[in-house]
């Protein structure tokens, strides 16, 4: 039986990288974009509109960062998993994501390697079922 596609809600304030995160993961079909967003506030407007079932968040970007953002998407979607894309590696930024209910945390710097088991652990914290790598379990948060 095939599974229903995971649909995800991309949330960087850098078309670039918004652009190259929808690239890498248009050839999976595991995987649906269903949106983007360029800030926090809009974020959290599409993830009320569009019910996805992770977001892939940027922690710093104007109007509202990735940390209230992802309080205010939990709040009113609590199904959805919420995965924090970084430039930072800095161990109170994780704990900020984590106390916001981050799924996840997945620094830009390694994404290419980490993604898709970021993903897949975020899925399985919801029940969705994905399989994990054993990578998975090292970036998992919760």
């Amino acid at each position: 039986m095939r599974r229903s596609p995971l649909r995800v809600l991309l949330v960087d304030d850098q078309p670039l990288f918004l652009e190259t995160l929808a690239l890498l993961l248009g050839g999976d079909e595991r995987v649906l974009v269903v949106g983007s967003a360029h800030d926090g506030l809009e974020a959290v407007r599409l993830a009320q509109d569009l019910a996805p079932d992770l977001v892939l968040m940027d922690l710093d970007m104007p109007v509202l960062d990735g940390v209230e953002a992802t309080v205010r998407i939990l709040a009113t979607l609590p199904t959805a998993s919420v995965v924090i894309v970084s430039g930072s590696d800095c161990a109170s930024d994780v704990d900020r994501a984590r106390r916001a209910g981050a799924a996840g945390y997945v620094t830009k710097s390694r994404l290419a390697i980490d993604l898709e088991s970021a993903i897949a652990a975020a899925a399985l914290s919801r029940g969705r079922g994905c399989k994990v790598s054993g990578r998975a379990a090292s970036l998992r948060m919760g």
